[in-house]
């Protein structure tokens, strides 16, 4: 098997099923609740010294 027939393979099936689950992890820790808090504290770090 030819290695480009093999890295193929493997982004058309295991890759893709990996990044699509670490796309939907993401979200899911983006919306989790309670992170409108800390977000909203991130986004004010810059501003603290003002």
């Amino acid at each position: 098997m030819e290695t480009y027939t093999a890295m193929r393979e493997f982004a058309d099936s295991w890759a893709l099923l990996a990044m699509t689950l670490f796309f939907i992890g993401a979200v899911l820790f983006v919306f989790r609740p309670g992170s409108r808090d800390l977000a909203k504290d991130a986004a004010h770090i810059p501003l603290k010294d003002d």
